[in-house]
């Protein structure tokens, strides 16, 4: 089996698990504690989106996933914070919006739509060289960001308006959160794929929060909970033969149901409750 080792796209993939995985941890630590869980989701159907426009108009796609990305990141920053409705109901619209130019660009490619379905489902092992380099250089820019900004990260999850208050320019750091966010999340199309890369991004901090009540750690246990679920889905999808970006999701959601059980935050909710 460790013979396997050997192949550069199998190595490529390793190191994609562990930078993106780290990545999405993360990011997802900024996207639940502000508590729109639906910035994932309008950002990996706009990266989804770009791709297939770069297949249909033959432009790079990743180029085009990250300039979709980026302009969804510019365009949910604005609509979550003026309009009336809940932050959520917009980003919805914004999703079905994205998700529509989607499915509409797949409509009009013409012949075989195999690339176009590595994008929705994610294909791990066809990650190249260059696509990893820049994955890697945008995870280390987030470790880099949330070591340098730490506590001005932490008073914004907390309140934006108090952090505004006492003086940190929370609206240039949120802004920088979502444009990281929505970076990581292009750079990761391959890996997962655009219809499941929002369930990477929930799913390890969601567990992170079930078990400690630590800002610091939650990051760590989320990063480290990304990594082992696209570890082990790599893993498992070699032993068995199948879709690397669903048995990862697989693994995420079994993480965070083991998490939820063995909860202390429940355990004591329950005693509360009693």
């Amino acid at each position: 089996m460790f013979e396997i080792l050997q192949y550069k796209f199998i190595q490529n993939a390793i190191i994609a698990s562990f930078f993106g995985g780290a990545g999405c941890g993360i990011i997802g630590v900024w996207i639940i504690m502000t508590r729109i869980p639906f910035v994932g989701v309008a950002m990996s159907h706009a990266a989804f989106a770009g791709a297939i426009f770069g297949l249909l108009f033959q432009v790079n796609p990743l180029l085009m996933a990250i300039i979709f990305s980026l302009i969804s990141a510019a365009l949910i920053g604005p609509v979550a914070e003026r309009t009336d409705l809940d932050p959520n109901v917009s980003l919805g619209i914004i999703f079905s919006v994205l998700l529509g130019i989607a499915f509409l660009g797949m409509g009009l490619l013409k012949g075989p739509k195999t690339e176009a379905l590595n994008f929705i489902w994610g294909n791990i092992l066809l990650l190249s060289r260059g696509d990893l380099k820049l994955l890697i250089i945008i995870v280390l820019s987030i470790f880099l960001f949330l070591i340098l900004l730490f506590k001005e990260i932490q008073a914004i999850l907390f309140n934006r308006e108090i952090a505004r208050a006492v003086g940190i320019p929370e609206k240039a750091i949120f802004y920088a959160m979502i444009f990281l966010s929505g970076m990581t999340v292009a750079l990761s199309l391959n890996t997962i794929g655009g219809l499941l890369i929002f369930s990477l991004i929930i799913n390890p901090p969601s567990a992170a929060y079930q078990l400690t009540y630590n800002l610091k750690t939650m990051f760590f246990l989320s990063a480290f909970f990304g990594v082992c679920s696209c570890m082990l889905g790599l893993l498992f999808s070699y032993i068995f033969n199948i879709p690397s970006g669903a048995v990862i999701i697989i693994v995420s959601s079994v993480i965070f149901g083991l998490s939820f059980i063995f909860s202390p935050k429940r355990r004591v909710k329950q005693y509360e409750s009693s």
